[in-house]
């Protein structure tokens, strides 16, 4: 079905609906962080992709978690960028981001070299971006598109622009699972785990089961499913979810992050434990704990 309000560049390139949402919101964080005299991320491309689909501001409604969700994606950016340099600098030159959005990672790091970054994302998406970045030259490697649907089947065409499976990868799902219906997720997971070298590492924002019908936090779904987006798939231990699938995971503790301290604590006294419960930032390597 045709979405009415679908986003378009001045061009006519069209926005996919659905998840193209959260990458814009994600790069409304971005724009408004770039103003900020210390910025925690610096993207230099989100203002041209909210001025190239003609949108601006975050989701829907004035609820606590709508006015904290620009800072906390700009924590969380900045949680995996470090996460994805390390990687890097420990031996993974190679990084796929799975559901890419409007993810600007392989023009705005300081990679090491030999990197190669790859995004899988829906093909629409990846036009409106690569219009948008206009032949900007990337900082890693090499940059590697798949204009395909990162649920779908996408190993031939991700080997077909260069991935070794039999190199350790990085791999980084910021935001893609949690939309997902579970038997996606866990297809997208199975996938990554099949296409993983010994040393391997993964990324990837988990929705907390526990916390999700919380006073706190039903209204902002409420609000979420009204555009069409909605958080399907949720675990209330993702450690454990992780590990059943061959990974050795940790989720993050963000009290002990000092810049998630920083610029979440106005909001942490409204929203209490859901504020660091609805969401784990987890990271993990491939196989059993050493």
């Amino acid at each position: 079905m045709q979405d009415a309000a679908r986003p378009s560049s001045p061009r006519g390139v069209p926005l996919p609906g659905g998840l193209s949402r959260v990458a814009l919101w994600t790069a409304a964080a971005h724009a408004a962080e770039q103003t900020r005299e210390r910025p925690y991320v610096s993207d230099p491309w989100a203002g041209d992709f909210l001025r190239a689909a003609r949108v601006a501001g975050g989701p829907p409604g004035d609820g606590p978690l709508q006015r904290m969700l620009p800072d906390w994606a700009v924590v969380r950016s900045r949680f995996f960028d470090e996460y994805l340099l390390d990687a890097a600098r420990s031996g993974c030159r190679q990084v796929v981001l799975l559901g890419a959005g409007l993810d600007t990672r392989a023009f705005r790091l300081d990679w090491p070299a030999g990197v190669r970054v790859f995004e899988v994302e829906d093909p629409a998406l990846l036009a409106f971006k690569e219009h948008v970045l206009d032949w900007a030259p990337p900082t890693c490697g090499r940059r590697g598109t798949v204009g395909v649907a990162p649920v779908g089947a996408w190993t031939e065409e991700l080997c077909a622009v260069g991935f070794d499976p039999g190199r350790p990868t990085a791999w980084l799902a910021e935001t893609l699972l949690y939309h997902l219906p579970p038997r996606e997720a866990e297809s997208v997971a199975a996938t990554m785990t099949e296409l993983s070298a010994p040393g391997s590492v993964f990324g990837a924002e988990c929705v907390g089961a526990e916390t999700v019908a919380s006073p706190a936090v039903t209204p902002f779904l409420d609000a979420l499913a009204a555009t069409g987006v909605t958080w399907r798939w949720r675990t209330a231990e993702p450690e454990r979810w992780w590990a059943e699938r061959g990974w050795t995971a940790t989720a993050a503790d963000l009290l002990t992050l000092p810049y998630v301290v920083e610029r979440l604590a106005p909001y942490l006294p409204v929203l209490g434990e859901a504020a660091t419960r609805t969401v784990f930032l987890t990271t993990g390597r491939l196989g059993a704990p050493r």
